[in-house]
């Protein structure tokens, strides 16, 4: 999540060494996820996320919000979470994010099932200049 601009910021993978360090493990797990959201998609390190089968990940072109990108650039990232029966179950967020090598691309011109069994991604970050999100904000 970042700090938030409160404190200096970390590179993730300057906060896991200090955390692998300080407990003593071989790596972090870590979870993506939001309040919006009731599924999230769970990393046993190295930061590559796998997702459940109730959430589905869409990576849009940075520059044209409309249009999807292949598994071979980073974009915006876009959830589909079919747990949300009552609720948004589309999001567009303001995380960048990239597919892990592998990953089957997008065809842009039609949107298939097929298309949307991409299951393991990264984070790479968050746009420049967006709002400072997260529950932690909370905290004073």
């Amino acid at each position: 999540g970042g700090m938030k601009g409160r404190r200096k910021e970390l590179l993730r993978e300057e906060v896991h060494e200090i955390l692998t360090s300080a407990f003593d493990v071989e790596s972090i797990h870590s979870e993506y996820g939001m309040t919006e959201l009731l599924s999230q998609g769970y990393s046993n390190g190295e930061g590559i996320f796998d997702l459940p089968i109730s959430m589905k990940i869409l990576l849009r072109d940075v520059n044209d919000p409309f249009s999807y990108i292949s598994n071979s650039r980073s974009g915006g990232i876009n959830v589909i979470d079919l747990a949300n029966v009552d609720s948004c179950s589309f999001i567009e967020t303001k995380d960048l994010g990239s597919w892990e090598l592998g990953q089957s691309s997008i065809n842009n011109e039609q949107l298939t099932v097929t298309s949307l069994q991409q299951s393991k991604f990264r984070i790479l970050g968050r746009f420049d200049n967006s709002d400072i999100r997260g529950c932690n904000l909370m905290i004073q």
